[in-house]
């Protein structure tokens, strides 16, 4: 029989990525899920108290509706088969029935910074790595390998105390070849560009008001033009910005990788999409060091879901 294989989704991102590495293990018996929780957790999902996670029934359903068009098998939560390997985009939840299996962790994105929520969760065993959000990604050593993007997150992780034996650098799918999408059809060019965030969503502050205007003051008179988050409320996004920033082009769709192909300069919070700016040479503003945006960068391989693939049938077969 062939060692089956379980791929855990999540976001769209997270979800194409596992898509991608699956593409180079056919020769496994594969299984996919949106992304899930057990005990507590797990009960506020089924509640629908989750709806700002990628728990919430909104993403699950985006996730399932790529994965039956792609005819893909489902294996929603997990538990149907004995798997031989797990692959997931995040360890800040393992499922209990998960970790008795064989993990490997795939770095997702951009790690969000070290609040003093991190430093307690990284301190204090009873507080759950997740109130923290991805600033603890790979502190649960739940996994048997760890990929992640480039040499310069590798000393991140280890710094925070990741065991080095376990990382393996291989770049991440979604950002190991940006160079293509400077060939696009978007027909803007030359703007600022501003990737917005869902902050409010996930009930942290921010003064949008406040935050326009400052974009308004770093683009000195160019045209600005905002890409809003997936996951942010686009009716109050457009409001506010019409307000305050009347001139601008809002977009709630579209491939936010070409539009910072064709921008002079991008602002963003702790977005994955800064990566792809950095990696196209861009001005960046993003809260980071320019040294240490370069530094954090995924490498530019092409080939990040097949070294992937390579580092699970080392674990799967030795």
């Amino acid at each position: 029989m062939r060692k089956k294989v379980l791929f855990i989704c999540g976001s769209m991102n997270q979800t194409t990525q596992m898509h991608q590495i699956a593409g180079w293990m056919k020769d496994y018996d594969q299984y996919f899920s949106p992304f899930f929780s057990d005990g507590l957790l797990g009960t506020a999902s089924d509640m629908g108290l989750l709806e700002f996670t990628i728990m919430g029934r909104k993403r699950s359903d985006r996730t399932l509706d790529y994965l039956r068009a792609h005819e893909l098998q489902l294996d929603i939560g997990g538990y149907r088969h004995a798997y031989d390997l797990v692959l997931t985009c995040t360890d800040l939840i393992v499922p209990k029935h998960i970790r008795r299996r064989k993990i490997v962790l795939v770095q997702e994105g951009m790690t969000e910074p070290e609040t003093t929520l991190y430093h307690l969760a990284r301190n204090f065993q009873w507080i759950p790595r997740w109130v923290a959000g991805t600033a603890t990604t790979g502190l649960s050593d739940a996994y048997e390998k760890f990929c992640v993007a480039s040499e310069g997150y590798r000393d991140l992780f280890i710094r925070k105390g990741v065991n080095p034996a376990k990382i393996e650098v291989t770049s991440i799918p979604n950002f190991d070849n940006c160079a293509q999408y400077l060939q696009n059809d978007f027909k803007h060019h030359d703007y600022v560009l501003v990737c917005t965030s869902d902050n409010r969503e996930t009930f942290i502050y921010e003064n949008r008001p406040k935050n326009i205007q400052k974009y308004l003051d770093m683009a000195d008179g160019s045209q600005l033009l905002f890409k809003l988050h997936p996951n942010e409320n686009v009716e109050r996004a457009r409001r506010e910005i019409e307000l305050h920033a009347p001139e601008s082009l809002v977009f709630s769709e579209g491939r936010t990788e070409e539009m910072i192909a064709n921008s002079r300069m991008m602002i963003a919070q702790f977005s994955s999409t800064i990566f792809v700016g950095s990696a196209l040479n861009k001005v960046v503003h993003c809260g980071l060091d320019p040294a240490e945006l370069k530094r954090l960068t995924p490498l530019q391989n092409r080939s990040a879901a097949k070294m992937i693939a390579d580092v699970c049938r080392t674990v799967l077969d030795g």
